[in-house]
């Protein structure tokens, strides 16, 4: 299996500015267009002639919390002046935030522009949404990524059995794994343990032994007592879990080769494919689950994980971490700054060390991610409807811009130059890179700083995720630390990219069909991992029962139908 090299080799030109794209002005202004009163083109601001305002719905994360400062000031202001487009929010908190949307395009009263979306399938039967492949050919941004990182097989993997697809997806020149954990490495040095010699090829097995202990450490030292856990996690639970253990189950299960947590939310119903076989089959009634939802009860019962990282919001969880009082929890790029400074505060500047480690191995070598397509944009049936044929295409080409030119991507991630950063010369490699100006901090960019220093992100709304995903390996590296360039080295050189699943273009007759089956299995499947994770189920006395509950949800006939699907297609 090849290695994380495309990660590696961009990790040499980290910070690296394609300054072509980035002011306007400087653009490649022969490739512009002009369509019936505005601007457009690879490379050119998108810019409407006349004011336009187009509904967006809006994922409003808890812990960086739109606010006025965001329209009067910041992202959506900034882009209302570089476009002459002014986006009508529809905010709902991102824990709720599918459902709410969900509701709202049902009952034919959706926004626009529908962001942050996953899976798209529960609204493509009905006709709410477009099928924006139809609408591509009019993105000229969109369609030079797709061509020049030879994107199709990637996107195929979206495409329905009419050929088409109906979400945007944000694209990617290689995988670039984000969530992962992060350590409080005095604590494990305080126990006697070397995380850098230990995680090249350690175990969850290990990381177990391992945590047991710090723990032994933490309770002989007075910071906690034996009752109490050093693990208790965020993005599990209420706020972020969606009651399918989120982000934990999913890193784990990928060790075993199972869909878990937040990969298995959606219309999966615990499917894998098997590439010897060319088929897929249902992992989560394998040895391999068992396997898996196993090694994770044995952190609960011995008192390591906390099993209400399942049932509490994350702040619970962040705030024990911030207090010293737990020694692990889940992180990525976008969270790492915040957390340290919690710590900060929490536990004193100068009383900790934390380490950010790659997550441990089971079955596989495999890095947790390993697709080149991240959430993205649907766009609603009614936008066509109400604004027309050729407003509409305005509209997309506006979009193309937003989520796919680099000009765009450097304005919702970094702010405008001169105002929140600015283009220095880096002393090592003598390439311009990006910096905040004094003043400025970033939790979102993992950009640190004093307690008097404006959060970029917390007032202005940059370096959100509605609009940040995406991009080539140079665009989505520029703001790393010297410790996430070392992260991602280490991924390189200790991980694997496990292959991508093909598509199963169901029709949808055969969408509505494979839904009723899988939404019954998948939450059947998730409350019986729950109750094996934290004991309420013994696994080996309650397996067959599990098994049998699948069964009886029609298992066999879900797995039948799409490996039909599947064949039909190749």
């Amino acid at each position: 299996m090849k290695k994380f090299t495309l990660v590696l080799a961009a990790l040499l030109a980290l910070s690296v500015l394609v300054t072509s794209c980035g002011k306007k002005g400087t653009a490649k202004v022969e490739n512009a267009a002009e369509a019936k009163g505005y601007t457009f083109g690879e490379g050119v601001t998108f810019h409407s002639d006349e004011p336009v305002t187009y509904t967006m719905f809006f994922s409003d994360a808890s812990w960086y919390p739109m606010a006025e400062t965001w329209k009067t000031e910041g992202i959506f202001k900034k882009i209302e002046e570089l476009t002459n487009v002014k986006l009508d929010i529809i905010s709902y908190d991102s824990g709720d935030y599918t459902n709410k949307i969900g509701l709202a395009i049902n009952a034919g009263q959706s926004a626009y522009i529908v962001p942050k979306v996953y899976d798209e399938n529960a609204f493509v039967d009905g006709g709410a949404v477009v099928a924006v492949s139809d609408y591509t050919k009019y993105m000229p941004n969109f369609t030079s990524f797709y061509n020049k990182y030879n994107m199709k097989k990637d996107v195929d993997t979206i495409v329905k059995a009419d050929g088409k697809f109906y979400r945007l997806p944000g694209m990617l020149e290689a995988p670039m794994q984000d969530y992962t954990i992060l350590l409080r490495e005095d604590l494990f040095e305080g126990a006697g343990i070397d995380i850098a010699k230990l995680e090249k090829d350690w175990t969850w097995d290990d990381l177990y032994d391992a945590l047991v202990k710090v723990k032994a450490y933490m309770v002989q030292k007075g910071i906690i007592t034996e009752k109490d856990y050093v693990w208790s996690d965020l993005w599990c639970g209420a706020t972020s879990g969606h009651g399918t253990g989120g982000n934990l189950l999913k890193l784990m299960g990928t060790s075993y080769g199972v869909p878990s947590g937040w990969a298995i939310e959606g219309a999966s119903g615990g499917l894998a494919f098997d590439f010897k076989k060319d088929e897929w089959y249902l992992a989560s009634t394998t040895e391999n689950y068992k396997k898996f939802v196993s090694t994770l009860n044995k952190f609960v019962k011995g008192g390591i994980l906390d099993p209400e990282t399942f049932t509490q919001d994350d702040n619970t969880a962040q705030n024990r971490f911030y207090n010293g009082k737990t020694a692990i929890i889940s992180t990525n790029r976008g969270m790492y700054a915040t957390q340290t400074a919690g710590l900060d505060t929490g536990v004193g500047k100068g009383n900790y060390k934390v380490y950010l480690a790659m997550t441990p191995v089971a079955l596989n070598r495999y890095s947790a991610d390993n697709t080149r397509l991240e959430n993205g944009v649907m766009i609603a049936k009614r936008a066509l409807d109400e604004l027309g044929e050729a407003d509409f295409i305005k509209m997309m080409r506006f979009v193309d811009w937003l989520w796919y030119s680099p000009e765009a991507y450097v304005l919702y991630k970094w702010g405008v130059e001169g105002e929140t950063f600015q283009y220095v010369t880096d002393e090592t490699t003598g390439l311009k890179v990006k910096k905040l100006l004094p003043g400025f901090k970033c939790g979102g960019l993992g950009i640190g700083g004093s307690e008097d220093d404006v959060d970029i992100r917390l007032k202005w709304g940059y370096a959100g995720g509605n609009f940040w995903y995406g991009h080539t390996l140079a665009e989505m590296s520029d703001n790393l630390s010297p410790t996430h360039q070392d992260f991602y080295a280490r991924l390189a050189k200790y991980r694997e990219v496990r292959p991508v699943n093909p598509s199963i273009p169901a029709d949808e007759d055969e969408r509505e069909q494979l839904k009723l089956w899988s939404t019954p299995l998948t939450d059947n499947i998730n409350a019986w991992t729950l109750k094996f994770a934290t004991g309420q189920k013994d696994i080996e006395k309650d397996w067959n029962e599990y098994v049998k509950s699948c069964d009886n949800l029609h298992a066999a006939d879900f797995v039948k139908l799409n490996n039909d699907i599947y064949k039909r297609s190749k």
